[in-house]
């Protein structure tokens, strides 16, 4: 893509590269927007992982497109919030983890990092548990021996050592189109009832007034809004070279198309999984799919041919790798903006993957394959519990105006956002009397 950054440490240290991209103020709207472009593409990686497909397909298969709403409402809402982190790092010329270092406690900063490190873990699981599947569905081996595998992508992000920014964003944009890819085959193949999946992006409050129902809508409200993706997007605008208030307008506005049609990008694979997923097995009667696993079985039967099968495990290794490169970047992100700690991209890689592959290989060994499903689904939920701690210091931040000057929050932007955080908490909080009752 046009645009990127050309450092060779960019894919993974984005505070190294501030300002790297000289924005030409004279050039045409579609050649400025092809220089903005890129931050929301990597933020929209991490909006396809396979934690995503676990929630997607369960509800699907359980109930239909009644859910298909959660998916649409967790989209938009991932837009506003998303737009927020990017304004805030184009204004203050800091992410929000350096300035939530800077402006609160020592205590509460690391307890907020501690928190964003462990929604970083939790999406590793769901990598881990993804890729493992693919390489179970795809290569025939056990489940085990697939969790060892995914321990050696550390070795592809070591290789990506010394490469342009713009390479990575090319992987990136390879990954994304083979994940659209075949799910657009998919959809061909099934031939879904359009008017029923019209009907159900139209929201439903009795759509979730049951546990199981609400629990799968928190879940695909935290693989949607991951935490960690504000952070990594606060950070990863600043490559872009703007100063005075007409220059930061004109890139929040620029950067802002950039986010919008990326998000909307994932959206439309998101909503694919989970028509998929209602189209082929609650439409047959299958409506018990809750593992990954089984819905790839069961679409060479239901669809006759294994094309959709292949295409489904193809898809799903690629959504597991393609979100593991911004793991590592929104790690390092974090690392440095609360501690001040910089270490080699393999070692944060290292690290991570080496957390997430305890409880995987745990789950896996104890619990056999059925437990995969569920640790995906708990690793989203888990996300979800984590956004509140996000959203809370990211729209104090900018709505203050002594901070953010005119490009504060307006009254309605303040509005919404805070909307958005009661809803996420009180469905975080009715979820948990829920499960403890």
């Amino acid at each position: 893509m046009l645009g990127l950054p050309t450092t060779a440490t960019a894919p993974f240290c984005p505070s190294e590269v501030k300002g790297s991209i000289q924005v030409a103020a004279g050039a045409p709207l579609w050649k400025r927007i092809l220089q903005f472009a890129g931050p929301g593409l990597l933020v929209s990686i991490g909006y396809m992982d396979p934690g995503n497909w676990a929630t997607a397909i369960e509800a699907g298969s359980g109930f239909g497109y009644q859910l298909l709403f959660v998916v649409l409402l967790s989209s938009l809402a991932g837009m506003v919030l998303q737009c927020l982190a990017m304004r805030l790092g184009i204004v203050t010329g800091q992410d929000l983890a350096q300035l939530s270092r800077s402006r609160y406690s020592l205590g509460t900063a690391r307890l907020q990092w501690l928190l964003a490190e462990l929604s970083i873990v939790a999406t590793d699981l769901a990598e881990v548990l993804g890729c493992a599947l693919a390489f179970h569905l795809l290569l025939g081996v056990d489940l085990v021996t697939g969790v060892i595998l995914t321990a050696f992508d550390t070795l592809i992000v070591l290789g990506l050592k010394g490469q342009r920014f713009r390479h990575l964003e090319a992987i990136m944009l390879g990954l994304i189109v083979t994940i659209s890819g075949c799910y657009l085959v998919e959809l061909i193949l099934i031939k879904p009832y359009w008017p029923d999946v019209a009907a159900g992006f139209l929201p439903s409050w009795d759509a979730v007034t049951q546990r199981e129902p609400l629990y799968l809508a928190i879940g695909i409200l935290g693989a949607t809004v991951m935490p960690h993706n504000l952070y990594l997007h606060s950070s990863i605008v600043q490559t872009r070279q703007v100063s005075g208030s007409n220059g930061k307008a004109a890139a929040i506005r620029l950067t802002r198309i950039d986010t919008v049609v990326s998000l909307s990008l994932a959206l439309l694979v998101n909503a694919a999984i989970l028509i998929l997923a209602a189209a082929a097995f609650h439409e047959t009667g299958h409506t018990g799919v809750t593992e990954i696993q089984d819905a790839y079985r069961l679409l060479e039967p239901l669809v006759g041919t294994g094309l959709a099968a292949i295409l489904f495990g193809v898809a799903l290794l690629a959504s597991g790798q393609s979100s593991t490169f911004t793991g590592t970047i929104a790690g390092q992100v974090i690392m440095d903006g609360f501690l001040q700690m910089k270490i080699p991209c393999w070692q944060r890689r290292l690290i991570t993957r080496a957390l997430a592959l305890i409880p995987a290989l745990i789950g896996v060994v104890m619990l056999g394959d059925k437990a995969v499903g569920k640790l995906l689904v708990m690793s989203q939920v888990v996300l979800s519990l984590q956004l509140p701690f996000a959203l809370w210091p990211l729209i104090r931040f900018t709505s203050d105006r002594a901070l953010m000057g005119e490009f504060a929050n307006s009254l309605l932007t303040r509005l919404l956002a805070w909307g958005l955080f009661c809803v996420i908490s009180a469905a975080n909080l009715w979820l948990l009397v829920q499960l403890l009752a």
